[in-house]
């Protein structure tokens, strides 16, 4: 049965983009069928995050609009043949998604791929609430920062009012994702601890991704993490939350921690 994803959060320039194209790629990797949808209207970046960017013909307006097929927007991705993107456009504005246009082009999707992945634009206003309108779950990104989670959880409250789910007295199964957590400014105190985060925002956690330069230089060269640096700490938790997604039993979400240094440990001796 498909299942729609919408990966969102209040705040922009948490990795929502980036998270969308690393699990997108995961779970096309087992075998599954995937579309990853770009709802950034006039901010188009999930294409260059694949290094489709060359390739886009037809976009997610041209589809709502009637001036394409959704198969003749649809770019499949050239290293996974089961992974295909449905872009935005960079040349209008939100207003361009209509209630009834994305409703019908995400239930052509869920009748075609085992998972639909929208990738939500920042804030709260139309582009974001037609995101997360027709969800079945939804993956909230969010740095272990005070603005970000507060934004999470503003997130949160609309996806148990805004959506179809919601609307029907249903629930939406909600995972939070923290990206770009730094362990030793955690442990300064420069950056809220994971169990700050959850016990604001009271939802399962999916995953931790430790800040790397693996993610910029993988956004750099157009392509998922997962796929440009599968071995590296960034790469290893998408895959476990892709995994954790898929319902398989991958344990608990480890917290990376600080490690110290032969100085650091040195001292730290002395110390103690």
């Amino acid at each position: 049965m498909s299942e729609v994803i919408v990966v969102t959060s209040g705040k922009g320039g948490v990795g929502k983009t980036t998270t969308t194209a690393a699990l997108g790629a995961a779970l096309a990797s087992t075998g599954d069928t995937v579309a990853v949808v770009d709802f950034d209207v006039g901010l188009r970046n999930l294409d260059l995050v694949l290094g489709a960017e060359r390739r886009v013909v037809f976009d997610f307006i041209n589809v709502i609009q009637g001036h394409a097929k959704l198969p003749q927007a649809m770019i499949r991705d050239k290293r996974l043949e089961n992974l295909w993107l449905l872009p935005a456009s960079q040349t209008r504005d939100k207003d361009a998604l209509t209630d009834e246009g994305v409703a019908q082009v995400i239930g052509e999707l869920r009748s075609r791929f085992d998972w639909v992945l929208c990738d939500s634009p920042a804030g709260i206003e139309r582009g974001a609430a037609l995101a997360m309108r027709h969800a079945d779950l939804a993956v909230v990104v969010s740095n272990a920062e005070v603005s970000s989670v507060r934004d999470s959880d503003r997130i949160i409250g609309l996806l148990d009012s805004k959506t179809e789910r919601a609307e029907r007295g249903e629930t939406i199964d909600k995972y939070l994702l923290l990206t770009r957590y730094d362990a030793a400014r955690a442990s300064r105190g420069d950056m809220m601890s994971v169990e700050d985060v959850l016990e604001i925002l009271s939802i399962p956690l999916l995953g931790i991704v430790p800040e790397s330069e693996d993610v910029l230089r993988a956004s750099n060269i157009g392509t998922p993490v997962t796929l440009a640096s599968p071995t590296g700490r960034p790469a290893r938790a998408y895959l476990d939350a892709a995994r954790r997604l898929r319902g398989e039993a991958v344990g608990e979400v480890e917290i990376p921690v600080e490690k110290q240094g032969l100085i650091g440990r040195l001292f730290g001796r002395r110390a103690a």
